[in-house]
């Protein structure tokens, strides 16, 4: 694996936004797959020793994708993502929530518009987040959780999924 490859992560705290940047190494349309295939997701989204369990997922605007982030313990905390926009290849945008097992969101947490941009960059792929929240209140409960640890662990997963392609 090359140990170079870029990664960037920021708190713009002011306007409640996360941006992320983050290259693999792996060709664009394996890199987009692994981000909208839920066969592809469950293989890396949680952080270790977390697993991932699709429900169910229809990769499309207006579609959904419900899963569980399960525990060691076989825990289980339902999300979803709503998806909003898709460019193939390109982008997509989905809002995120946390919900129950049939997709009802769970309003004790906030949703977060996740905003994602894949650029081919010779043998590698960058792909650009930003995740914007209602407000710095929501963003800060967020971090409190854990997320940049937990989103570099799922991140460091798909490194390893491209080694072994």
């Amino acid at each position: 694996m090359n140990k170079q490859l870029w990664m960037h992560f920021e708190l713009d705290s002011d306007n409640s936004i996360i941006r992320i940047e983050r290259e693999f190494e792996a060709a664009l349309n394996q890199v987009w797959a692994a981000w909208t295939e839920s066969e592809l997701l469950d293989q890396w989204w949680a952080p270790l020793p977390w697993k991932t369990e699709t429900k169910s997922m229809e990769f499309k605007v207006g579609g959904t994708w419900l899963y569980a982030m399960v525990g060691p313990e076989n825990e289980k905390h339902w999300c979803k993502a709503d998806y909003k926009n898709i460019l193939p290849h390109q982008s997509f945008s989905y809002l995120d929530a946390f919900c129950d097992d049939a997709g009802n969101s769970n309003t004790e947490f906030p949703r977060m518009l996740w905003e994602l941009h894949f650029e081919s960059r010779q043998l590698n792929t960058l792909v650009k987040i930003r995740i914007k929240f209602d407000s710095r209140q929501d963003l800060e409960k967020i971090i409190e959780l854990g997320f940049k640890e937990g989103f570099t662990m799922a991140l460091s997963n798909l490194d390893r999924i491209f080694d072994l392609s």
